[in-house]
C-alpha cells in the first residue's frame, strides 16, 4: 500500500450527501487510489458546540488519513449548514447511516469508524449492525452527561473490533463506568485510558492519536506504517 502523504489541497466539500432531514454538510479528505478502507468520523454534541471541525475529530481524521484512507466528516442535522433540527440522538443515527451509504457508493470499500463523545454514542448504534463497517473506535465515550445516563447493552452482540479511548479524568466517562461498558462488550474490545486526560483530551491529543494508530495497524493494516502528519 502506498502511504505517501496525500497531495495538499485534496480536501473537498461534499454537495450530494443527504439524509432523512435534508442536506448534510460534509467534508472529504481524499485518500490514495489504492486505499484499503474508507473512514468516517463523527463529532460531539451539537447543542454544546460540537461540529466536524472539533479538534478531536480533526486529529482522528488525520490519523486515518495518514494511512492514505479517504475520510468523511459531516455535521449532524441542525449543526453548521446541515438541514433539520437536533433529534436527541435518534435521527442522528440515520445521519450516520446516510454517511455510510455515501461512502459505500463513492468508494465500494470496507469502512472504519471513529466518533467522539456524542458522535461515538450515536455511531456505535449505527455501525455495530452495519456489515460494511469493519472496525469502530469510540473516543471519549459518554456514560453520564448532563444528568443523562447512556446505556450500551447492545455491545454484547457487536463482535467487530472495537477500541475505546478515554481520558483517565473524563468527567462524562468515569473510568469505572467505561471499564464496565468495555467488559460487557463482545470481544474484541480494547480500552485505552490516557493518563491525566479530560473528556476533550486537552493537551493529550497525541496519545489519543497514537492509540488509534496502533489499533489501525494491529487490526486492519498490519503491514503498513502511518505517515507522520501535523
Amino acid at each position: 500500500m502506498n502511504l505517501n502523504p496525500t497531495p495538499a489541497g485534496l480536501l473537498r466539500s461534499v454537495g450530494d450527501l443527504r439524509g432523512p432531514a435534508g442536506r448534510i454538510e460534509a467534508l472529504l479528505n481524499v485518500g490514495q487510489n489504492d486505499a484499503a478502507y474508507a473512514a468516517l468520523v463523527c463529532h460531539p454534541h451539537p447543542l454544546f458546540g460540537g461540529t466536524m471541525h472539533n479538534k478531536v475529530v480533526y486529529h482522528a481524521m488525520k490519523t486515518f488519513h495518514a494511512f492514505g484512507l479517504p475520510v468523511l466528516r459531516f455535521n449532524f442535522r441542525g449543526a453548521g449548514l446541515s438541514e433539520g433540527t437536533h433529534d436527541n440522538g435518534h435521527g442522528e443515527v440515520d445521519d450516520v447511516r446516510a454517511a455510510l451509504d455515501w461512502l459505500q457508493q463513492e468508494y465500494q470499500l470496507p469502512i472504519l469508524f471513529a466518533g467522539f463523545s456524542f458522535g461515538s454514542s450515536v455511531g456505535l448504534r449505527a455501525c455495530c449492525p452495519d456489515q460494511r463497517v469493519k472496525g469502530i473506535a469510540a473516543l471519549g465515550l459518554p456514560v453520564v452527561a448532563g444528568g443523562r445516563e447512556y446505556h450500551y447493552s447492545f455491545l454484547a452482540g457487536c463482535r467487530k473490533p472495537k477500541l475505546f479511548i478515554s481520558g483517565a479524568a473524563d468527567e462524562y466517562g468515569p473510568t469505572a463506568a467505561v471499564e464496565a461498558v468495555v467488559a460487557a462488550a463482545a470481544p474484541p474490545a480494547e480500552l485505552v485510558l490516557v493518563p491525566d486526560a479530560d473528556h476533550f483530551f486537552a493537551g493529550k491529543l497525541e496519545p489519543m492519536q497514537l492509540a488509534l494508530r496502533a489499533w489501525i495497524e494491529t487490526h486492519f493494516l498490519p503491514e503498513s506504517a502511518a505517515v507522520t502528519t501535523p
